[in-house]
């Protein structure tokens, strides 16, 4: 499928080599500031040729709003957005005519449509993100304006270089200093460095090890870590829509990516259950927190209102230039040595399209809990529920009422 939301819809368009990419986005809310610049500047953080650590493609992924706005807001009509691809070269891929690349799409596309892309990746190709990245910035101007939600991935690992909090264990998982980094991390931190990872000595351990494997015509992969604040509790749509099940959704439907944890994730499964429980505290604004945070701002399928938190792996690029022994489609032994311009690590550049998609995820949440919130502010109160029970409902909505 190439849509993805059940309120707030993003169907994604564009093959790598076609005329554009893009996408159209239903559901918006009307009167939305919105203009091109809004969303170019995620655009250009995850178009190609930014750096010698990725693909010297030259695409300027200039965005054109088509539809669904004017004088600068949105209409709550559908949002349509192009962007053209200038810079292919179909003459670069003749080989894929004859080989399947190894660990590639192309094998696995020929089974499923009996037909496909004769150059580049074609809808596996990342060029499919930018419909994402370009989509994911209008979720997230309403996130920002609405409820002050701040998303900020990075680079946390490339192949065995790890930024420090990785290292941890036990109790040390959501170590005070961690909880301070997710607190204080900012884009700008992020971009400081063209690796993207907010450490500066772990950033240029990991330039060298991307420029080390580029050298050899190899590739690296490693992970990214996204933090998201100022998320309202109640968002999640359990059983089989848990918040945290749509955000690994959500990453693992992007190019490349092979894992996905949240909170304390696998190393979570070393600590006993009083190591790893979150337990509540009453914070200086008279709501209820959690002293600690290893479920990652999200418990039962819901948000609690912490710190969301998540990592996301992504494997080596996978089209590299080395030759390699593997096999013709009708099975003659054979030698590829992939031609063409690619990242030698995409992690850098998966940054925007990770905070995009965690904004898709988001808008999307909150758009139902809304309707679900509005539904139930037109019923009168409830007075049946025990007395115990009747007066956290009442302390819910004193607190619904002074955040409005």
């Amino acid at each position: 499928m190439s849509r993805f939301g059940t309120l707030f819809r993003v169907t994604t368009y564009g093959e790598s080599h076609c005329k554009s990419v893009g996408c159209i986005v239903d559901g918006c809310p009307p009167g939305l500031p919105l203009v091109e610049s809004d969303i170019q500047k995620q655009l250009n953080r995850r178009r190609p040729g930014q750096s010698n650590l990725t693909t010297p493609r030259d695409e300027k992924d200039q965005v054109t709003i088509l539809s669904g706005t004017e004088f600068g807001v949105t209409l709550g009509t559908p949002i349509g957005l192009s962007v053209p691809n200038q810079d292919q070269r179909p003459h670069d891929y003749t080989e894929t005519d004859f080989y399947p690349r190894p660990s590639h799409a192309d094998w696995t596309y020929l089974q499923k449509y009996g037909v496909k892309a004769s150059s580049g990746g074609g809808r596996a190709s990342a060029r499919e993100t930018i419909g994402r990245v370009a989509a994911g910035t209008i979720a997230e101007k309403y996130l920002k304006m609405a409820y002050g939600v701040e998303i900020v991935a990075f680079v946390s690992s490339v192949s065995s270089v790890k930024m420090p909090f990785l290292e941890s264990d036990g109790e040390d998982l959501f170590s005070d200093d961690f909880a301070q980094f997710l607190n204080s991390v900012t884009r700008d931190d992020v971009d400081q460095h063209i690796v993207r990872c907010p450490d500066k000595d772990v950033a240029d351990k990991m330039r060298e090890r991307i420029l080390e494997a580029k050298s050899k015509s190899d590739s690296v992969g490693g992970s990214i870590t996204c933090v998201v604040r100022n998320v309202p509790p109640g968002l999640g749509e359990p059983c089989f829509d848990k918040l945290e099940a749509v955000l690994a959704h959500a990453m693992l439907s992007l190019p490349s990516t092979k894992g996905f944890e949240i909170g304390s994730g696998f190393r979570g499964t070393t600590l006993f259950g009083h190591q790893h429980n979150d337990p509540w505290v009453m914070g200086a604004d008279g709501k209820l927190g959690t002293k600690t945070n290893r479920s990652g701002g999200i418990q039962g399928g819901i948000t609690n209102g912490e710190h969301i938190y998540f990592r996301v792996a992504f494997k080596p690029p996978a089209t590299i230039s080395q030759p390699q022994n593997t096999a013709t489609y009708d099975g003659k032994d054979g030698v590829l040595a992939a031609r063409g311009r690619h990242d030698p690590c995409v992690l850098p550049r998966a940054v925007p399209i990770v905070e995009a998609m965690t904004s898709l995820v988001l808008m999307d949440a909150v758009l139902i809990q809304q309707a679900r919130h509005t539904a139930r502010k037109l019923l009168p109160p409830i007075t049946t529920l025990p007395p115990t029970m009747l007066g956290a409902v009442t302390k819910l909505d004193k607190n619904e009422q002074d955040d409005e």
